[in-house]
């Protein structure tokens, strides 16, 4: 099998589940050591109170014969993330892979409902959540990747920018946390491009991820039962696609053409020649358009 990224070190934060998993588990599968960071650990559940833990993705790498290390991290704290970071320095000497997936958000937002109605709480801790997180361990975690030429910044988030710019997001506290990791991406690309470095904002498609899958009654083995409900769920995918994404972008020599720019894992599937688990290539974002906002029937054909 081969390994692009066998030497390489990449730190994910946010890796608990969801794209964070899919993503160290793919950088794993390409011989990189992925330091996994999260707050759900076999000892204790964050707030989510969900069966995934870090250890159990750190596992699940080491697994896909990379090298899984798990580091319990609240990324709000800042000691804790500088902690973290001057581990990796400590046992590595180097950083060369950066993915921003914090986020912790999914409990805290409310469809539809405007800023003066919204928990203000609620809101303004999501925005925690999305915002703080990505800037206190860029904060910290970048001058190591800094140390050598080639580092790569991934800012996760949800819609690419251009969607973004054209649709509401839900809510006021959700569409602004989506839109404000784009821009991180924007601005780290403007700091770390003389630098020798490149920063990306990249988003999923609709994710089948573990609470997605659980929200709709299915498992991955079984998934397409859902589309008698919710029919554009066939343009759906694994985390594994994303994380195929970032293994592509982390692999690739000439990744600062990509420097600053918003991108999406179907247009990557694309660039790259990779697909999803199931050997398709899901075109969410392009469907998104064409498809389900014309309000037109579900049908995949060509998207995927």
């Amino acid at each position: 099998m081969s390994q692009p990224l066998e030497g390489k070190v990449a730190l994910v934060a946010g890796a608990t589940r969801g794209a964070g998993r899919g993503i160290a588990v793919e950088l794993g599968a390409a011989g990189a050591t992925v330091y996994v960071t999260g707050r759900s650990t076999r000892a204790r559940r964050s707030e989510y109170d969900r069966p995934e833990t870090v250890e159990d993705t750190a596992d699940l790498v080491t697994a896909a014969c990379g090298h899984g290390i798990a580091v319990p991290t609240d990324h709000l704290d800042s000691t804790q993330v500088r902690t973290l970071v001057v581990r990796v320095a400590d046992e590595q000497g180097r950083l060369d892979v950066l993915v921003n997936d914090i986020w912790g958000g999914e409990k805290l937002f409310e469809w539809d409902s405007p800023v003066w109605e919204h928990d203000l709480d609620n809101g303004l801790r999501l925005l925690r959540l999305a915002i703080d997180t990505h800037a206190i361990t860029n904060h910290h975690a970048l001058p190591l990747l800094l140390r050598r030429p080639g580092g790569l910044v991934v800012e996760m988030t949800d819609g690419t920018d251009a969607y973004n710019r054209e649709n509401y997001r839900v809510s006021f506290f959700y569409d602004l946390a989506k839109t404000s990791v784009i821009r991180m991406a924007f601005a780290l690309g403007h700091e770390l491009g003389p630098r020798g470095a490149t920063a990306v904002a990249l988003t999923p498609g609709w994710l089948r991820s573990e609470m997605m899958l659980d929200t709709f009654g299915v498992r991955e083995d079984n998934w397409r039962d859902a589309l008698d409900r919710v029919p554009h769920f066939a343009i759906s995918e694994t985390p594994h696609y994303v994380g195929r994404a970032v293994a592509a972008l982390a692999a690739d020599l000439d990744v600062a053409r990509w420097n600053g720019q918003s991108l999406d894992s179907g247009s990557l599937a694309r660039t790259y020649g990779f697909t999803d688990l199931d050997g398709s290539r899901p075109d969410a974002w392009r469907y998104l358009v064409e498809v389900q906002d014309a309000d037109k029937p579900a049908d995949t054909t060509g998207y995927r």
